[in-house]
């Protein structure tokens, strides 16, 4: 659970691009987009093949936890409208929070905008937060969740720690961001218990994701 948690690999990942040379952060005091591209893409990588690896050590089949008996299609179908339901979730929830409490906007600006400078990286970060964000993150929450259901306490107390960590991980945004990052996280997570596959969540936090992007590049403009 704790490997699996993506802090661990993050780390490990981030020290290891470090010594070979590259820097996370440019001449201008950013992060770059290369060395967060590089360090999400091989993290999907190896966190799905720890995961794989993990689930065929218990005898676990990885088709029925992330896909269960539903048609993928039919789910990518279902998964679409999610996309725009999740939207509205999000938008409205960080509005709710800064009117009632505008403290919690602890980042004046999105610190991932910085890397939408240039439409090669836009193109670069709609790829990492399509294959790192909706792909990964939404396989490992599946896994997390089975791992509740049998283990620890079940589905409800999976939701509850995965979506607390999810929101944790985008602090850096800002704790109004984190929190509305985590009800995101609740809403994904209980759309998998109800349809026991990891279809829907990937293509609506995927689409979510890139609307993002469209977003803050069109706002740019």
């Amino acid at each position: 659970m704790l490997i699996c948690s993506d802090y661990p690999t993050q780390l490990a990942l981030a020290a290891t691009l470090v010594a070979l040379g590259y820097s996370p952060v440019g001449s201008d005091g950013r992060l770059q987009v290369g060395f967060v591209a590089w360090l999400s893409l091989i993290d999907a990588v190896l966190l799905v093949g720890l995961i794989l690896l993990f689930l065929h050590a218990h005898g676990e089949r990885p088709r029925e936890v992330f896909f269960g008996r539903r048609p993928i299609a039919g789910e990518v179908a279902y998964g679409l409208p999610l996309t725009l339901v999740v939207l509205v979730i999000g938008m409205g929830a960080l509005l709710a929070i800064r009117y009632v409490s505008p403290s919690l906007q602890t980042a004046p600006r999105n610190p991932l905008e910085d890397f939408l400078g240039s439409p090669r990286d836009a193109w670069l970060f709609a790829l990492v937060v399509l294959i790192a964000g909706g792909v990964r993150e939404e396989i490992q929450r599946a896994f997390l969740l089975h791992r509740f259901e049998v283990w620890l306490g079940g589905g409800a107390v999976g939701t509850i720690v995965t979506s607390i960590a999810f929101g944790a991980g985008h602090i850096l945004q800002g704790v109004d961001a984190a929190i509305v990052t985590g009800l995101l996280g609740a809403f994904w997570a209980a759309v998998y218990l109800r349809r026991r596959s990891a279809v829907a969540p990937i293509v609506s936090h995927a689409g979510f994701n890139l609307l993002q992007v469209l977003q803050y590049v069109m706002t740019r403009e």
